[in-house]
């Protein structure tokens, strides 16, 4: 059965906005609200590791006195917030889903942390993730799985699951978490809220625990595209404007990933019209290879001294996996780097004529929780390379990639995502826009 709704769900960032600025409600109270649906929701989902109701409490006093002051830091300004358990906030333990950091509290913020606080922000506490952000189920952390709001029998994704079961549950209207292969988009997709990776960079990870430099992303977890892009307008400083929706090619998610064909017509069928892009043969190999070679050479290295010194720490897949990528050989990871830069030279010919590339998020809906495999058309499908196929090669890649709600496959949701060149992301929100 589904988790009944919070008091942020259906409402968006502009919504509480106005109520504040009029008077309807405080800042003070909306903390509340998302203290008591924490209370009330969370614990049925797993999304929350940490709760902070004093810290809540207390910005929440701030950010009322300064409106009441004439002090107005924006559209964030007194809004309830969750971030990722793996995201720096001084004073809050960051445990990063794992028993290695059972008793680690930062004495620093983040520095997209640094920007929500100064956006007027109100943080409620930490979510959970897939231990050290490795692994898109999200049901394998120390605080155990995060779980789908639709479904609570259901992964909710990962490995930014909390935040968007917290999101998706109504408990707050904002969410920032991290993206390596997927980790916003796909438990966005699968918990039926938007998701947005901006471009590598474009938030910076300074404060991040690390699963693979090269590939991680700070990201925002919103009930819609609008709110995503207000509060990535809030981290980065960027204006990003309304234009005119651009060109959007179909990318066939089976030239990447042969998935439920439910989920395509369903996607396909909110997008509309739009050409047909075809992959370049040998894109969907050669892009998962480079994927797979440079994440596991950098996570392996982020995590060589606990692998030698306290093993038994670790979840046992996690484990198993962390062992496996250690076995990569450094030349896989030279040519991969290599690699990247080839396939760079393909996308930009598959764009072409095209401003927006479009395509399922996630080829499947959300499977049970700790399921490993399931059958698809009589044949025996992985669940890890499921989730990734479809998100990942923007990762590699480093460029916007933004997933939108997409209707619901046998009472699941599913997501549209949307990919643009670093520079174009009004295309990409004048695209969403328009869903």
């Amino acid at each position: 059965m589904p988790i009944p709704p919070g008091p942020f769900a259906g409402r968006t960032i502009t919504d509480l906005a106005w109520d504040l600025r009029a008077g309807q409600v405080t800042a003070t109270e909306l903390a509340g609200r998302a203290l008591a649906a924490a209370s009330a929701l969370g614990p049925a989902l797993n999304a929350f590791v940490t709760v902070d109701a004093a810290g809540a409490l207390e910005a929440a006093r701030r950010a009322d006195e300064e409106l009441a002051a004439g002090t107005d830091r924006g559209p964030l300004h007194g809004l309830p917030v969750a971030v990722k358990d793996l995201i720096m906030v001084a004073g809050l333990p960051a445990t990063m889903g794992s028993r290695h950091f059972a008793q680690y509290v930062p004495d620093t913020d983040a520095t997209c942390v640094t920007r929500l606080r100064r956006a007027g922000a109100v943080i409620v506490g930490k979510t959970t993730t897939h231990e050290f952000a490795y692994g898109p189920t999200g049901d394998r952390s120390a605080n155990g799985p995060s779980r789908n709001p639709r479904d609570p029998e259901r992964m909710s994704g990962g490995s930014s699951g909390g935040s968007a079961a917290a999101v998706a549950a109504g408990i707050v209207p904002l969410a920032i978490g991290t993206d390596t292969g997927g980790s916003v988009r796909i438990p966005a997709a699968l918990c039926g809220i938007a998701g947005f990776k901006p471009a590598f960079g474009a938030i910076p990870a300074d404060g991040v625990f690390p699963l693979s430099r090269s590939y991680d992303h700070v990201g925002v977890l919103a009930g819609g595209a609008e709110d995503c892009l207000i509060a990535y307008r809030c981290l980065t400083g960027e204006t990003v404007d309304g234009s005119a929706a651009g060109s959007v090619g179909w990318v066939d998610p089976a030239g990447l990933f042969d998935g439920d064909p439910r989920v395509t017509r369903a996607v396909r069928a909110v997008l509309g019209a739009g050409e047909e892009v075809r992959l370049p043969e040998g894109f969907a190999e050669e892009v998962r290879e480079t994927y797979v070679a440079v994440q596991s050479c950098e996570t392996a290295a982020v995590h060589a001294e606990r692998l030698g010194r306290a093993p038994e720490l670790f979840e046992p897949e996690v484990l198993e996996r962390l062992r496996a990528a250690a076995e990569v050989p450094g030349w896989r990871y030279v040519r991969a780097l290599e690699a990247r830069e080839r396939l760079a030279g393909l996308v930009e010919a598959l764009f072409g004529g095209h401003d927006v590339l479009a395509m399922p998020t996630v080829p499947i809906v959300a499977p049970p929780v700790d399921q490993r495999e399931f059958a698809l058309d009589g044949r025996a499908v992985a669940v890890r390379p499921a989730l990734l196929a479809l998100t990942s090669p923007w990762n590699v890649l480093g460029l916007p990639a933004l997933t939108v709600p997409a209707g619901l496959v046998d009472g699941l949701p599913v997501g549209l995502q949307l990919v643009c060149r670093s520079g174009d992301e009004p295309l990409l929100f004048a695209t969403a826009a328009l869903l």
